[in-house]
């Protein structure tokens, strides 16, 4: 990779970052629920944007860029397993099934939307 791409990873990876913290805030502001919908939501639309880079069929540097760059610092798994266990842990154990049923179910499906979208264009 060449250096200006590793400059463009360092400066879309923080973006990206951001990005997820300005969502995940914004979402969650809105509701008063204990359910973490703002890391849904989060995910939903980086699964959406990897969908839609698998469909584009996007490669190289500009993969890396955009891919695990931008969309790997905005989209986080941890998150999701770190508020999963702490609804566990809080004796919301419905909740905690529930977050991990929804968020696989709308990530697949956010992926496989933005592929079948990619693929069109």
């Amino acid at each position: 990779m060449s250096t200006e791409a590793w400059i463009g990873v360092a400066l879309l990876g923080s973006i990206g970052s951001v990005a997820r913290f300005l969502l995940d805030r914004s979402v969650s502001s809105r509701t008063s629920s204990g359910f973490p919908l703002g890391t849904l939501a989060v995910n939903a639309s980086g699964a959406l944007v990897l969908g839609l880079l698998s469909g584009l069929a996007l490669s190289g540097e500009a993969l890396v860029l955009v891919g695990t760059a931008t969309i790997g610092s905005y989209t986080t798994f941890s998150t999701w397993m770190f508020e999963t266990h702490r609804l566990g842990e809080d004796g919301q154990l419905p909740g905690a099934t529930l977050n991990v049923i929804v968020s696989a179910i709308v990530g697949l499906s956010a992926a496989a939307l933005g592929r079948w979208i990619g693929g069109g264009l």
